[in-house]
């Protein structure tokens, strides 16, 4: 009796020595290949706008006055490129001999890791590059006064009896707060949207091919 294509898979996957199951290997490896390989230029890709943008917006906020937002800005943004740059090289490391059901087992893997640090990263990222924001243009020079100061007092001209702490509205301290809280918890939550956007497609193929191999080796 002839076999058929999916006898011939299950019989042939890990089997050297079968003649088309071998075919069907190469033809799953070269399509893993191809889609970690366009991941791995994408990720390079956004490693490097995202140092180019940290570094632009530095220039940027000494032109507009924020040169704290800008600094603060840059140093977070270097240490996210840092972190994503280490988990790259792990990525460098999956062996493409394998087959491509372990290669793309091993590189799922290294998706969840990486999303899972990246989340947690997030939860600070978000509320830091916020709270940068709110200090540097606070501190943004404002006619010879800083610009926080100067809005202070104008809310004092229609509020005078607000509550201040340290000179600041302390309804203006709970707002900040709150904002950040809300980063802080959604961070993740963000970073997976911004994820899905930039990396959508190459991840439902990759789930599409996943699918296909499980099917034939079921």
């Amino acid at each position: 009796m002839e076999k058929s294509i999916e006898t011939i898979w299950k019989e042939g996957f890990l089997k050297n020595d079968a003649l088309v199951a071998p075919k069907i290997n190469d033809l799953y490896n070269q399509k893993s290949i191809h889609i970690i390989d366009k991941f791995k230029r994408m990720f390079k890709i956004n490693l490097i706008a995202i140092v180019a943008f940290s570094f632009i917006f530095l220039i940027i906020s000494f032109f507009v006055g924020i040169p704290i937002t800008g600094a603060i800005f840059f140093v977070m943004l270097s240490a996210l490129v840092i972190i994503n740059k280490s988990l790259l090289k792990g990525l460098d490391k999956i062996d493409k001999g394998v087959s491509s059901y372990q290669y793309l087992k091993a590189f799922n893997q290294w998706i969840e890791k990486q999303v899972a640090i990246n989340k947690r990263v997030s939860t600070f990222l978000y509320p830091i590059i916020f709270l940068s924001m709110v200090i540097g243009f606070w501190f943004k020079d404002a006619e010879g006064m800083f610009l926080g100061k100067r809005l202070v007092n104008e809310v004092l001209i229609g509020f005078p009896d607000i509550y201040l702490i340290q000179g600041i509205p302390l309804i203006a301290i709970i707002a900040i707060m709150v904002i950040i809280g809300l980063l802080a918890f959604f961070g993740g939550r963000i970073y997976q949207w911004d994820l899905n956007i930039v990396y959508g497609r190459v991840f439902k193929k990759l789930e599409e091919l996943m699918e296909d191999i499980e099917r034939l080796r079921s």
